[in-house]
């Protein structure tokens, strides 16, 4: 890859930051993550599946520390509950709230239902590829930082 084609998808990096940034504005104390969390849990529970923090965390590719502390958020205002397992104590699991679907919908669901058919004329293969090379530039990046700063 050419040096000017690096500086290119750096660029596009950006727009597609600027782009996320023009999301409708969450309620005050909701963060983006909280849409992340509660769209998460509810594809795991549209699979049969009954989240917990380390399903989050591993979803989310983040370190589970981070992922505690915003579920405890979660919690406290509202959006999420924890239910212990009966089968075993050690197990939580995490279980949306009226008010955590809610937000989801309309945050989520509503707004990205609303945006798909602007959308319509980007070929699903050239959104996939442009996930897969981001990603895989996310990656690399993060590789790089870590020789940087040694």
């Amino acid at each position: 890859m050419t040096i000017e084609l690096i500086k290119q998808l750096m660029d596009t990096c950006y727009l597609a930051k600027r782009a996320r940034d023009l999301l409708p504005p969450l309620p005050d104390g909701v963060t983006s993550s909280y849409i992340q969390y509660l769209d998460v849990i509810q594809r795991l529970e549209a699979k049969g599946v009954r989240a917990r923090v380390s399903d989050l965390s591993d979803a989310l590719n983040l370190p589970r520390p981070g992922v505690t502390r915003t579920v405890k958020e979660m919690e406290r205002k509202g959006y999420l509950q924890k239910q212990v397992s009966a089968e075993d104590g050690r197990v939580t699991y995490l279980l949306l709230t009226d008010a955590g679907r809610l937000l989801s919908k309309k945050y989520d669901s509503d707004y990205f239902q609303s945006l798909a058919p602007c959308l319509d004329d980007i070929p699903e293969a050239d959104a996939e590829c442009t996930i897969r090379t981001i990603e895989k530039f996310y990656q690399v990046m993060c590789e790089r930082r870590n020789v940087h700063e040694k």
